[in-house]
């Protein structure tokens, strides 16, 4: 029999979407206030991936990525998307959103997303929040592709950031914040 380990201790992210760089400050401020300072950005790309969120926050999207200095438990993604849910609520005007958070997770072997829509490849967490993963890491390949992965989360964009996520993460637990 295995024995049970302690808290894994994984670097948090999220994943944005909006239109209005005023928007984006509010969101950024609230998720620093809650989650510490951000020590890693990517550059905004246009969101081309889908019309998804067209509808909902008009066109002109553009996605980015943030991770955040302190580490958190893996175990507190359900709470955290909870919150960034809350940040999307308060900043909404009519009932629709002007940005989306996606939180998730880099640990050394994947990416892992919170979703509150249930689906064959996720896992419940729970509060009703489900777990995804999103992409795995293999040494010499980096983050791969799988069946289900979002293509904004394979973008050259994407796994640039990601990848440097990973690697300050390794860092982090090798007692070396760099």
């Amino acid at each position: 029999m295995g024995r049970i380990g302690g808290d894994i201790k994984v670097k948090l992210f999220c994943g944005l979407i909006s239109a209005s760089t005023d928007i984006d400050k509010k969101a950024l401020g609230e998720l620093e206030g809650k989650f510490g300072q951000i020590d890693l950005q990517s550059g905004k790309t246009p969101f081309d991936y889908s019309t998804y969120y067209n509808e909902e926050m008009g066109t002109s999207l553009t996605r980015y990525w943030v991770s955040f200095e302190d580490l958190v438990y893996a175990g507190s993604l359900a709470d955290i998307k909870i919150f960034t849910n809350s940040i999307e609520d308060e900043l909404s005007n009519g009932g629709k959103r002007p940005i989306n958070i996606d939180p998730g997770y880099v640990s050394q072997a994947n990416v892992v997303l919170a979703t509150t829509k249930n689906f064959s490849h996720r896992i419940y967490l729970a509060k009703g929040i489900f777990g995804e993963v999103t992409t795995i890491y293999k040494k010499n390949e980096g983050f791969i592709k799988l069946a289900w992965s979002y293509p904004d989360y394979l973008s050259p964009a994407a796994t640039d950031f990601l990848s440097k996520t990973r690697q300050k993460l390794l860092l982090q637990l090798k007692g070396r914040n760099q």
